[in-house]
């Protein structure tokens, strides 16, 4: 499970510099894709499959919470 999370969390931050390039690189050429709003959509996915897999997780039983009372 822990390998999933800094996958997932590496799919995140690649993404994310992927689309802070592609802004920085300027105007895109008529026809071109949209290419830094595919970025940011591809990190909204991942974040959304991490959130899914730890909440998933956590309702099978492989992974436990840690203890700390809420509210403190």
């Amino acid at each position: 499970m822990k390998y999933l999370v800094i996958l997932a969390f590496a799919a995140i931050l690649l993404s994310l510099g992927t689309a802070l390039f592609f802004m920085l690189k300027g105007k895109r050429q008529p026809g071109e894709k949209p290419n830094m709003a595919r970025a940011l959509a591809f990190r909204v996915g991942f974040s959304v499959l991490l959130f899914a897999c730890i909440l998933i997780s956590w309702k099978m039983g492989w992974i436990q919470p840690t203890g700390i009372p809420a509210g403190r």
